[in-house]
């Protein structure tokens, strides 16, 4: 009966083991996924404060169009002859098949 009771004995040191592992998760989660994408954050930040007259943009709808005119918060887009509309800054991503960008 001795060595049944010894075997259900949880072993020792599993708790650490535990926290050891939890810590690697952590660490490669904030690698792959929150490092990457607070960048891409910084990176599209910058690109909307740096924006200029004649910049070609998309808005997160799909809207194709130069910018006409620019405010603290919106940006005058022209998407066609005589054709603007107004879209807020945050709305405003990089036109990537513009090849002089």
């Amino acid at each position: 009966m001795f060595t049944i009771l010894q075997a259900a004995q949880p072993a020792q040191g599993g708790g650490a083991m535990m926290w050891v592992m939890m810590a690697l998760i952590f660490v490669v989660m904030w690698f792959f996924m929150i490092r990457p994408q607070r960048k891409q954050q910084k990176e599209l930040q910058a690109f909307r404060d740096g924006l200029k007259k004649g910049d070609k943009v998309v808005t997160i709808g799909g809207i194709y169009g130069t910018v006409c005119e620019i405010k603290d918060t919106t940006v005058l887009i022209e998407v066609d002859n005589n054709v603007k509309i107004r879209v807020s800054k945050q709305a405003l991503v990089k036109d990537f098949s513009d090849p002089q960008q």
